[in-house]
């Protein structure tokens, strides 16, 4: 029997990014549902951006913060291949890859701005001009810390998250399927998809939220889940990648079952 038969997972990541998630899940024998937190969408102004920033070749380094940066933000960098790429993650890097591009600094684990700003080539940035390419009101802590540390930092953005707007019988159905046992587990890749949920919540999905496991991709998630008056159960995965998500349901099924 296949690790995850039974088990419902409810993927919330945005439309055009759950499928390979849903994927890996089902190959491991679990049932997926998807109910969108974030919509993502293209920001406009490219050629007023283009036109600030001007030739990227005096950055010193480009820091792209997700892969939707890469998907709205590539198109900046032109046929410029020799630039100095870093990504805050493997799903970066490989879109970047997967565009053309060769990306110089990534970290090697935890996948986010705190483990980017370990690298060595960030330690001491002194003077150095940095261009992170992200969404809307993105965290500011990799540029905050960049300044701190005496870099040149200009932040570019190139997308926008938003709330999604489910109808009333999408919801009324998801609440069926709770209550039915089919969904056991809610995956949520971001504060910002967890807080959206809750909001997108009626009343009676609220309990059915509160009643099973959350699978998240960190303890800083889990913890400003809490903040956000979550009582489920918390399950934290190394990541917020595709791989990681599965081993630690894997691992949790594995624990509950006993075998």
């Amino acid at each position: 029997m296949l690790p995850l038969h039974g088990i419902g997972v409810l993927v919330t990541r945005p439309e055009q990014q759950a499928m390979p998630l849903c994927r890996l899940l089902e190959a491991q024998g679990a049932s997926t549902y998807r109910l969108p937190a974030i919509e993502i969408k293209a920001l406009g102004g490219r050629r007023e951006l283009a036109a600030r920033l001007g030739t990227l070749q005096h950055f010193d380094l480009i820091i792209f913060m997700s892969a939707n940066a890469v998907r709205y933000g590539a198109a900046l960098l032109g046929e410029q291949r020799g630039l100095n790429l870093a990504a805050v993650g493997p799903a970066t890097a490989r879109a970047l890859n997967q565009a053309g591009y060769r990306v110089a600094i990534q970290p090697s684990q935890n996948y986010d701005s705190e483990s980017l700003l370990a690298q060595p080539s960030l330690t001491q940035p002194l003077q150095r001009r940095i261009l992170l390419i992200r969404g809307i009101n993105g965290r500011d802590l990799l540029a905050q810390e960049l300044a701190q540390r005496g870099a040149v930092v200009e932040v570019a953005e190139v997308y926008r998250r938003k709330i999604t707007s489910p109808d009333c019988s999408t919801l009324a159905a998801l609440v069926e399927n709770f209550a039915a046992g089919y969904l056991k587990v809610v995956v949520a890749n971001s504060l910002e998809s967890v807080k959206n949920l809750l909001q997108l919540a009626t009343p009676a999905l609220r309990l059915q939220f509160d009643a099973v496991h959350w699978l998240l991709p960190s303890q800083r998630v889990a913890a400003g889940a809490r903040k956000l008056q979550l009582q489920a159960p918390l399950l934290v995965a190394e990541s917020a990648q595709d791989q990681d998500l599965v081993m630690a349901l894997i691992r949790w099924r594995s624990k509950v079952s006993g075998a």
